[in-house]
């Protein structure tokens, strides 16, 4: 589903022509293997959520690690808009980390702030384009893949963005007061 593929240019080549598997790495989309599953069948072309599985539980707290060992908090949007920035500016001076892991990362740690301000949930969503991590609301019928936020700013070049951009996506869907 997203741009930055977890997978090599190899386990790739033929993917399309294999069926997809929501979840698993026969998802052509470099999905978290999850073990086998069902294929899913998109009504109308519209998104399908399932529930986490482990893999995608650990994948996600090892997102949010790789910033907390830099010491950056969270829920604090300007600190992880620097620290987006700084990744960028790094890879564009030709010393940074590879994209994907840039852009895994911090789609990871933008679903999760969202998770924890939105009224919005984890799960594994499949569309016309794969599988991936995204961010339901039921009541809203709405999905959120924050990988494709991010790889697609990425590509475009884009910094000082994340405040103006999560704060956006909240406000659809603020988390009611406990």
């Amino acid at each position: 589903m997203g741009f930055f593929s977890r997978r090599s240019k190899e386990e790739r080549a033929g993917a399309d022509d294999a069926p997809r598997r929501a979840g698993t790495e026969d998802d052509a989309t470099g999905g978290v293997a999850a073990g086998p599953g069902p294929t899913v069948e998109l009504v109308d072309g519209r998104p399908v959520s399932s529930p986490l599985t482990s893999a995608e539980r650990t994948r996600i707290a090892h997102g949010l690690e790789v910033l907390r060992g830099q010491g950056i908090e969270i829920d604090d949007l300007a600190a992880l808009d620097e620290a987006y920035d700084r990744a960028f500016s790094a890879y564009r001076s030709g010393v940074g980390q590879d994209p994907a892991d840039v852009v895994e990362t911090f789609g990871i740690v933008i679903g999760e702030y969202l998770a924890r301000h939105s009224h919005r949930d984890w799960a594994v969503v499949t569309d016309v384009f794969g599988t991936d991590l995204g961010l339901v609301d039921a009541r809203a019928d709405t999905v959120i893949v924050p990988h494709n936020i991010v790889s697609a700013r990425w590509m475009r070049g884009e910094t000082r963005w994340i405040p103006g951009v999560v704060e956006h996506l909240v406000s659809l869907r603020p988390r009611p007061p406990a």
